[in-house]
């Protein structure tokens, strides 16, 4: 019998899940991700202790399954897009790797598009600039850390950096480095022309060779071996842009589904066959499946407020439950389910790391009062984050030439079958999850199946390791009640708009008067 191996780096979590042929998951293992936070917007990861986790997840499934590490036939890692992880001219990591949720780097997109050099790069990229992406944040390491900009040797983003930690070879491979802001969409390369735009053209020598998320890239090595416990010499393919891997997970190989991941991220994604150049969607990259392009729309403004509301406000209630041996999750599940959509519960906007309206907008709940408890709270929560993907969701369909017939519905919200309704009554479209837990490990099993010659493409491979798991139609009678509540949302993200530039003067201790 064969194996795969996925593993899964996210903002939150690092995650390694064993599958079979049939895409069955054996066992996963998981590792909260530890993040720092030296200044406000500021968001990094120490390096060795990734690759480190990453070698205790892999180990601790082979543990957890008992699997032979020589029936295990390939691995696929998938990760985080954007952020910046760098390795030095001394052959060790450079300096913490930057988590895509940072905003260091926010001055550096809205310069470049007040001065028309975003219209310019993305004539090429065809891209929006973002703060997390590595072409900002280069931009600010060469003006803010030049000590650290002189040292580079290889650019990586999160999963190609796992990927030459276990086999020695450096790459790019494509679905990721195509979101970066440093590759030609049409050609497939890097583009001298877009460097030279962002003012990076003295590190073209520290981008890796490209690669496809099915070839094999190398194999593991000897010394990679004896820390991860595989076998030395098991191929390790290209991987994933981790919500390129969730889309191939859940079927998305066609152009009538949209998957939509709630994880740190809000995703919301669907393949066309051609890039959306009129500039109304965010990001258009490269995807898994040849002949095809990710039209996506996404921010830092999903499930992850969720667990910051659990880990902060409710860390004794969490310990009672994890004691009488029940979960959290659950717990806050019923909160939810316990109050109905019509009653009036805070407005929430899901802000918390960074936000898609503006580059210093907060979290923060409008509208409390006395009579609100945590429970409505908590369904405060699951609204605002729904309400942010239907946000993305609007725009992305305003491109298709035909509305989605189904959303396939991956992270945090897929496992709670109250958040699964409410993503099909909020978006008034059918909702599917699937039966995976780890959506991007599947995406990247399946990715090494292909490459390792067990099925003979990503369609054939998706067929039989890809399945459905639970079906959400949208109750048309709640229609009415979620779209004023969203027209709300939408509202008072407006009349925000003007409070936050001065409110980041705060955050950054300077003063300005108010008037």
């Amino acid at each position: 019998m064969h194996y795969f191996i996925g593993l899964d780096n996210g903002g939150t979590a690092t995650k390694a899940a064993l599958f079979d042929r049939n895409g069955r998951e054996i066992g996963s293992c998981g590792i909260a991700t530890k993040a720092i936070t030296p200044r406000p917007g500021f968001v990094e990861r120490d390096m060795e202790e990734m690759w480190e986790a990453n070698c205790s997840v892999i180990r601790g499934v082979l543990a957890k399954t008992g699997v032979n590490p020589a029936d295990i036939a390939g691995l696929g890692i998938s990760g985080h897009g954007k952020g910046l992880y760098l390795w030095s001219d001394d052959d060790r990591p450079l300096r913490n790797g930057i988590i895509s949720t940072d905003n260091r780097a926010y001055a550096y997109p809205l310069r470049w598009r007040e001065d028309g050099t975003e219209e310019k790069a993305f004539q090429y990229s065809a891209q929006h600039v973002m703060a997390c992406q590595p072409v900002a944040l280069l931009a600010w390491l060469r003006d803010n850390e030049p000590e650290s900009y002189e040292h580079i040797k290889y650019i990586f983003e999160c999963k190609d950096y796992i990927r030459f930690r276990l086999t020695g070879i450096p790459g790019a491979e494509l679905t990721d480095i195509s979101g970066s802001g440093l590759l030609n969409l049409h050609t497939g390369q890097y583009d001298e022309r877009l460097l030279e735009l962002f003012g990076l053209s003295e590190i073209r020598y520290a981008l890796p060779p490209l690669c496809r998320a099915t070839d094999i890239c190398g194999k593991i090595t000897l010394n990679a071996a004896a820390q991860c416990g595989l076998r030395a010499g098991t191929p390790v393919i290209g991987g994933m842009f981790d919500i390129n891997a969730c889309a191939i997970a859940s079927g998305v190989i066609d152009e009538d589904k949209v998957c939509m991941i709630a994880g740190t991220w809000s995703i919301n994604e669907y393949i066309r066959k051609t890039p959306v150049l009129d500039g109304t969607v965010q990001m258009n990259s490269l995807f898994a499946l040849p002949g095809y392009y990710l039209i996506e729309e996404s921010s830092p403004t999903s499930a992850g407020n969720l667990e910051w509301f659990i880990r902060q406000l409710l860390p004794e209630l969490t310990e009672q439950v994890k004691d009488l041996g029940g979960n959290i999750h659950a717990l806050v599940d019923e909160w939810v389910e316990e109050t109905p959509p019509q009653e009036f519960v805070p407005l929430f906007l899901p802000f918390l790391m960074a936000s898609n309206v503006h580059p210093n907008a907060k979290g923060c709940f409008i509208g409390m009062a006395a009579n609100h408890t945590r429970k409505h709270l908590v369904r405060s929560i699951f609204e605002g984050i729904t309400f942010c993907h239907r946000y993305h969701f609007d725009k992305l369909t305003e491109t298709k030439a035909a509305p989605p017939s189904v959303i396939r519905l991956a992270g945090g919200a897929a496992r709670a079958d109250v958040w699964a309704q409410m993503f099909a009554d909020v978006m008034q479209v059918r909702v599917e999850t699937i039966a995976a837990h780890e959506t991007g490990a599947l995406g990247c099993a399946i990715a090494a199946a292909v490459a390792t010659g067990e099925y003979a493409s990503l369609d054939e491979a998706v067929a039989n390791m890809s399945s459905v798991a639970g079906v959400f139609e949208p109750n048309r009678e709640l229609a009415d009640v979620y779209d004023w509540k969203y027209a709300m949302y939408v509202k008072s993200i407006g009349l925000l708009d003007g409070l936050w530039e001065d409110l980041q003067l705060l955050v950054e201790g300077k003063k300005k008067p108010l008037g």
